[in-house]
């Protein structure tokens, strides 16, 4: 198990930040991911690697007026 925003979630094997966003349904296109604290940047999504006991932290930037 992981915890996405503080929620539990399942892993599994070879997941990657890429991966995990697209299973829990992460689709905004602006994204700040941080995996044990550590900020992933948006290039390394699909190489950065989420081990099980992970906790990840997606916040969605917005912008307005």
């Amino acid at each position: 198990m992981i915890t996405v925003n503080g929620n539990e979630a399942a892993w599994s094997d070879g997941m990657t930040v890429a991966t995990l966003l697209k299973e829990v349904g992460f689709v905004f296109p602006l994204l700040v991911v941080r995996v044990n604290g550590t900020l992933v940047d948006r290039a390394d999504y699909g190489r950065c690697a989420v081990a099980d006991g992970d906790t990840v932290e997606v916040v969605h930037l917005m912008s307005g007026g």
